[in-house]
Formats: C-alpha cells, structure tokens, sequence
C-alpha cells in the first residue's frame, strides 16, 4: 500500500490530466490486431467541427467509453475509433459566417482561397474537440483517428459514388428539391426541420374565361401564383364538375390555365380546389406529370422573382408577396384573409424557411437499397436498443425517396464528374480523366457542386478502417459490435450506414444500435443558444472533475429515453467520490501487508465477512449482465448501492473493531477481505469512473499497471451464502431500528443501552454472533437474550423488527431527572398552546369572522398539541 503517496483530499484537478497521459503514454487505447483474441469495435460518431462539444457529446461519449472499458477488461481486443465530420453546410455558413466579420465575402474571396480559410478552420476545432474528448476520460485511439475530409475518406467517397453510378444508380435529374435561398443549395429531407409559425391562408377568385363564374382558392404562398399552370380539383366534388375541362384566367397574370381533375386534392378540406404550381411544390410536381403540365420556375437560387414574373422581378419572395396580395385585393380578387398556424420547413443549419423549387441535381436510387437494409433489422442481424426504434427506421426505410446528394457549396467533397468543355462529354470516375473520352479534348472541368454530408458519414465504420483498401484493421475489426447514438439521427445517419455497409461490404455495419435520448435542463427543455440553458461540460469538468459528470449522465440513464440536467446530481456524484476516496484512504492506512500474506489463505470467514463476499459476487453478476443488455444505468445504480451503503456504511463499521482489535488471525483475513472487496467494487466502477478508480487502484494494489487492462471480476459461485446475507440482512434491519429510535428521543450515541432480544430461533444465532455489531454500530453496552416476552424490562422502549422484537431500558437512554425536566417544560408549554386555541375557538367573534379554513387550522392545532400533550404525560409517567 502507498497511501502515503495519496492526496488526503479528493481532489480530481491534481491527477486526471496526469492519468490521462500515462494511458497515452503506455498506449491502452492502441490496440494490436490480436486473433487469439476477439474484436470489440466502436467507431465515434464523429462530431460536427463547428464549436464545442457540448453536453450530448459528453453523454455519447461516455456510454460508448462504459462499453469499450467494460470489454478491455474482458479481454477483447478493443477498438475504438475517433474522429469528426466536415459537416458541409453547417461548416461552410460558421466561415463564412466569421469571414463577413473581417470584411471579407466568399464568393470575392474564390473557391480556392475560401477552403485554405475553412480548411484553417478544420485544424483548429479538430484540436479543440481532440482535447476535449481526452478531457471527458474517453479511451479511444487517437493514432487512428479519422476525418471525413481525410484523403483516405476521400477517396471511398469517390470509389462509391463511382460503383453507384455505374450500377445505375446515381443519376442527375431536374425535380423538386428542398432549396435554402440563403445558403443556395439543395437540402435533403432530413436536413428540414418543420417549426410552427403564425401564418395566412389569402383566399383568391381565379376567373373562369368568358363567364362570371369565378374559382376560389386558399394559399398560404400567394406569390406562387405567378407559377401556376392549373387548378385542380376532386373528380368525384359535384360543385366542380361543370367546369373541369374549362379554362381559368390566371389573376395579375392574365395567362390562360386549365381546370383539370385529380384525385389528390381533398373534397373537405379548404375550398375543395387547389391552385398547381409544378416547379415549386412536389405534390404540385407529381400532378403536373400525370397531367403533362409546363413547369414553369419563377425564383431564382436567392429566393428572389426572376424574369417569368412580370411586374414583380427582382423582388424577393416575400417582398413580391406584399405587392400581389395588394394588387388582388385592388383588382377586387382578394376574397378574404384568414389567420393559420402551420409547420413550416426550415434549413435546420441556417434557420431560412426552405422553398421548394425545380432544380438539376444528383440522386441515388434507394429503392434496392432500402430493401436489404430493412431485412437486416427484421432478421435480427442489426439489433435496436430499445427495441421500439425500430419502428422509426422501418417507418423511413418503407417510405424512403430519392436521395438527393449534390449541394451546391464549396466545401466538402466535390462530385466525381466532369465534363469536357468542346463537346460537352460528362465523365464519372475516380481521378481527374486525362482527355476526354469522346473527343479527345484535354479541356476537362470537374462539376462544381460537393455531396450531401451524410454521403461520406454514411461509409464510416469501413471507410475509416482503410476500405476501399483491404487492410489488416478492416478486416479484424469490421463489422464495428455496436453504434451509440441519439434517436434524433436514425435516419439521417444509421440508415444511410446500415444500406452503405451491406452494398459496399455484403453485411450490417453494426450488430448493436444503442440509441439514447437528449440532455434537457431541469425544467425539462431541450437545451439551446435561444433560451440560454446550454452547460458547457468542460465547465461541470472544471468545478466537480470528469468522474463526477460521467457518472451523472448515466446515474438513472435507461436507453432510448431523454434525461435532465441537475447540478445536484453532479454534485451528489462528487460526494460519491469523495466518500469512495475517504474509505480507500482509511483502508490503506490500516491494511497490513505482511498479516494480509500471512492469512492470505485463510477461509475462517465471520458473519459480515461471509456476507460482504457473498454481496460482492452477487454484484459482479448482476452488474456484467446489465452491462452485456446495455443497462448501464442500472448496472450503476448497483454499483454505487454496494461502494456507498454496503461496503463504506456497513462492512467497514462492522469490521472496525477487528481491526484495532488484538486478534492477528482475524485481522489478516478482514484484511484480505476487503482488499478484495474495494478492489473488485474499483473494477466495476472503473468504466464508469475511470479516473478517481485508476488513482485509488494504483496506490491500493502497489501495481505498475493500470486498472484499465485489469480483468474484469469474475463470478465466484462458491462465495455466495444466501445464509449469511440473510443473517446479516436481520442484523442490518435491528441496528437501523435502533439507531432510528435513538435519534427520535435525541439520545446521543455515546450513551450506552442495554439491549434485550426476543427473538425467533432462526435469527438468534447470527444476533449472538453479531454481538459486537449491536455493541459497535447499535451503541449497544450489553446484549440479552429472553425466551419468554413476559420477562421483558419494565419501562422500556419496544423496537419490533422482522425476526421478533428489541427492548431498551428507558433509564439506559435517558437521566431521568434531566428528562423529566425536559418533559415537563414541554408538558407547560403544551398546556399553555392548548388553553390558547380552546380559549379563540371559544371567542365567538374569532369562530364567526374568520375564514373557514382558518377556524378549522386551529381546531387541528388544538389536536395535535393533545396527542403531544398525551405522549408526553406517558413517558413522565414512565419514568415514575
């Protein structure tokens, strides 16, 4: 033992950084491919490189750091893969964002020069989140960290987007895309989020040529309406069905459009008749096709009016809006406005409301691809956790479109295509084509646009183990054993993987989804810039150490569902630790090494040596099993149970007088027992708490190695007693029955007390043979044993327990003339509280003018100071 060595304080600012590079140092988180032994793979999912990470990181991180240190210790051949994401759009915006501060605008700066500046950027937070991450204790291997910008990536990214192309399924076409006006690019549907806004439906009379018949239609984007090429409505709606077939004139506009038929539109709701506007709505573009209508796209990428606008180009779409609503209702076509709250879609990166217009973009086919991915998951071999997820990746899967791929940024990587500039050719390969392969021309232009983010995330549990090279680490590691992630990115992300992996590798990316739930304040909110609730880990670090915030993340963590954000709890975690510090403190002071090898064998075990060892195996079952269903809340809270109440509140009590006791033979077993014990309870708490368990362990076990490459405890069958942990369990309940009894009558624990045991013959020689426990932790100064309950003491006080029941002498508790002066000072002022309630309940004035809840809130008063009044007349005459 080194406890010299140990601060005398828990102090976690003293030696987690230091920890931490030893780890490095000695190279734990490196793994060697190993084949005598098995793989255990996670790869991070890679953080975004636009801030800092934040409180979801920390909880991600640590779930996945639970596992890969729970199999470390098992003895697998673990790996866990970090890295970031380029993350495109969210990227590029924060530059350019930066860049508009210094005076500089992107589009001046060029292509080449913005990504030196954005790639400056890269370095940066990739530093940032490095340190961070080794902050939080995470074990991961950062020699063979990842980007998605890496070359190695790049280059899968290309090899893919090829193959896919070739296959036939990547092709380009001119169809509806979500389009961000501000950042100008095409979106995916998993990049909208839907927000509830304040709006209109405006009401518009369409004329019908040469008659005085009129079309009404409600619209929430009445600029649109420069767009329109027809009105629809249900072929079955009888109040229509005169005029279908029959030409409109297109209000402001003046062009002629055709009322046509279709079974989209819905007879109930609104007017029952829908203006069509092909190129900038996709359930308009669907109709259009069926009904073989012009697209006519009257935006440009800025959101603005383009020349197909007549009197309103140049205008921005909302500024054009203002203009028609007031020119209809000057033209007398404006029939009414009516206020309407609806979702609308939104760039979930930049905030700008998303329109949707007709624009040539690059698509992956997913149909074939989904089909795979769904099967994976409804055999088995892909498994949710909790289960109930699954209904949201099979809802997706099911119902899955065309994946739009092409954005229209700067950075991120660029599409693999490229087109000769004499003849027009268009190229897709790998590398930069020499000349061109129709005419020969060495004037060759790569296609502007970058893929979608996810494309390259969507390769990244093989593309960072080497693929599409056949490398040693992809063939070991690959597929990864389990995925830890939030539910909000199952499909924006595990799908796109799941489909990936199978096309790419022939099987599922991962065996396990662990999904857990987001980080909400203590009002439960979700935590954003807006309301100003975020918590900045690093900060919760700095104040209480990254073991206390580690095990506050996962203390009550069930899969799948949202937790808050208390610092009480971070605070009751510190304590935890400190408690665990104090206690290891305490053994290493008292242990005696050489008794501890001298009795090493010895089994001689007492009552609470039997019982804590028996409880100890109990926990290393329970606990791995809840660790191996990925219940690593519960297999915590057992955890900590054991170190706090068993381990630090009972055992050590209990074996305290063993050890500055005379008896050599029984310190040295008591020694040898709680070695094992404390030692076992640090390797089950170490993934949990890696820091605080690695300082304690390497002074308590004197070894140069680290509790992170320890063995995982193992079950000992032959340890458990189900006798003594019984037996103790009755010892246990007596000594808290007393306790509370002493504290009701505020009898101090020096103050001795004889204690009388009825108790039943199952119980009664584990009470005599924990005498010393009674003496010990019940204040007890003596112990008797009666068979007949008539030969209790008088004037005692009764603590009935499960096994029978306790007696102790009032006079042992109490001096008897210090409490009957007590009592009877409390005997006055209870009569004089009585008299002053009975005397304003017998005051007429009081009963008639006060409230009703008042009169009746001194008539309970009066009754509690009568039952006060009476206990107190009972235990004066108790003590005679």
């Amino acid at each position: 033992m080194s406890e010299n060595n140990i601060s005398t304080t828990y102090d976690p600012k003293e030696f987690e950084e230091r920890i931490y590079k030893v780890w490095e140092e000695k190279k734990y988180f490196t793994p060697e491919v190993d084949r005598s032994k098995k793989p255990y793979t996670i790869v991070m999912p890679p953080p975004n490189i636009t801030g800092k990470l934040h409180l979801g990181h920390a909880l991600d991180n640590t779930l996945q750091d639970i596992l890969i240190r729970f199999k470390r210790m098992q003895g697998y051949c673990t790996l866990w893969l970090p890295g970031e994401d380029h993350a495109s759009i969210a990227t590029e915006v924060k530059v350019e964002n930066e860049l508009l501060k210094q005076g500089l605008v992107k589009k001046e700066l060029g292509r080449d020069a913005f990504l030196e500046k954005v790639w400056e950027w890269s370095d940066e937070y990739r530093e940032r989140i490095r340190t961070q991450l080794k902050k939080m204790g995470v074990s991961a291997d950062f020699t063979r960290e990842a980007f998605t910008m890496d070359e190695n990536l790049n280059k899968a990214v290309r090899h893919v987007f090829v193959k896919l192309y070739n296959e036939g399924l990547i092709y380009q076409g001119n169809r509806i895309t979500n389009w961000c006006p501000k950042c100008e690019t095409a979106l995916s549907d998993a990049e909208i989020e839907y927000k509830e806004q304040e709006g209109n439906f405006w009401h518009i009379k369409y004329p019908v040529k040469d008659s005085d018949e009129f079309i009404e239609i409600a619209t929430t984007r009445p600029e649109t309406l420069l767009g329109d090429t027809a009105v629809a409505v249900n072929p079955n709606d009888e109040r229509f069905s005169h005029l279908v077939g029959k030409t409109l004139i297109l209000p402001l506009v003046g062009r002629e459009i055709p009322i046509i038929a279709d079974e989209y539109v819905d007879i109930e709701f609104g007017t029952g008749a829908v203006k069509i506007t092909p190129a900038h709505d996709p359930n308009d573009y669907e109709v259009g096709k069926r009904h073989g209508l012009k697209e006519i796209r009257i935006m440009d990428d800025k959101g603005v009016i383009n020349s197909l606008g007549g009197k309103y180009a140049g205008l921005d779409r909302y500024e054009a809006r203002k203009a028609m609503v007031s020119d209809l209702e000057k033209e007398g076509l404006l029939v009414k406005i009516k206020p309407h709250t609806h979702n609308v879609g939104t760039h979930d990166r930049c905030n700008t409301v998303i329109e949707p217009i007709i624009s040539k973009q690059w698509y992956v086919k997913m149909e074939s691809l989904a089909t795979p991915a769904l099967e994976v998951v409804r055999e088995g071999k892909t498994k949710f956790i909790p289960e109930r997820f699954e209904k949201v990746y099979y809802n997706w899967m099911e119902n899955i479109q065309d994946w739009c791929i092409s954005r229209q940024l700067w950075w991120g990587h660029r599409i693999p295509v490229f087109y000769c500039d004499e003849c027009g050719e268009l190229m897709v390969s790998e590398e930069k084509p020499g000349s061109c392969t129709k005419c020969g021309s060495n004037k060759i232009t790569q296609d502007s646009d970058v893929l979608d983010t996810w494309f390259s995330s969507a390769l990244w549990p093989f593309s960072t183990l080497g693929w599409p090279d056949k490398t040693e680490d992809l063939d070991f590691f690959y597929p990864n054993s389990v995925l830890v992630t939030g539910y909000d990115i199952i499909f924006f992300w595990v799908a796109r993987m799941i489909f990936s992996g199978i096309h790419n590798m022939g099987e599922t990316p991962f065996e396990n989804v662990l999904i857990h739930g987001i980080i909400r304040d203590s009002e439960g909110r979700k935590m954003s810039k807006s309301l100003g609730n975020g918590v900045d880990p690093l900060e919760v670090i700095d104040t209480y150490g990254a073991d206390a915030l580690r095990f506050m993340l996962v203390t009550g963590n069930a899969p799948g569902n949202d937790i808050r954000y208390y610092p009480e709890r971070v605070e009751s975690a510190r304590n935890f630790a400190n408690k665990i510090w104090n206690a290891s403190r305490f053994l290493m002071m008292n242990l005696d090494k050489d008794l501890m090898n001298k009795y090493k064998d010895e089994k001689d075990y007492s009552l609470a040596d039997r019982w804590i060892l028996s409880r100890c195996n109990t926990l290393i079952k329970d606990a791995t099993d809840n660790l191996e269903k990925f219940e690593l809340g519960i297999a915590l809270q057992k955890v900590y149970d054991f170190m706090w109440n068993e381990l630090c509140d009972w055992y050590i009590e209990l074996v305290k007088p063993v050890f500055y006791g005379e008896d050599e033979k029984a310190k040295g077993i008591a020694y040898n027992v709680i070695y094992d014990v404390l030692q076992t309870g640090l390797k089950l708490l170490h993934p949990v708490m890696p820091f605080i368990t690695e300082e304690i362990y390497t002074h308590l076990c004197d070894e140069s190695e680290s509790i992170t490459i320890s063995s995982w405890p193992e079950y000992n069958e032959g340890l458990v007693d189900a006798k003594a942990e019984k037996e103790m369990g009755y010892i246990i309940d007596a000594i808290k029955s007393l306790r509370n009894v002493r504290v009701e009558m505020n009898v101090p624990p020096s103050r001795k007390a004889k204690v009388v045991a009825y108790i039943n013959k199952e119980a009664e020689e584990a009470f005599k043979n924990g005498i010393s426990y009674f003496e010990k932790l019940a204040s007890a100064s003596e112990m008797e044993f009666i068979e007949d309950k008539n030969n209790a003491p008088e004037n005692a006080v009764s603590v009935v327990v499960e096994v029978g029941e306790l007696f102790m002498p009032l006079l042992d508790l109490v001096d008897r003339d210090k409490e009957l002066d007590r009592l009877n000072k409390e005997k006055t002022k209870l009569e004089g509280e009585i008299k002053r309630v009975e005397g304003k309940l017998s005051n007429e004035r009081f009963t008639a003018k006060a409230p009703q809840d008042v009169v009746e809130a001194e008539k309970a008063k009066g009754e509690k100071y009568k039952e006060m009044l009476e206990a107190v007349l009972l235990r004066i005459k108790a003590l005679g």
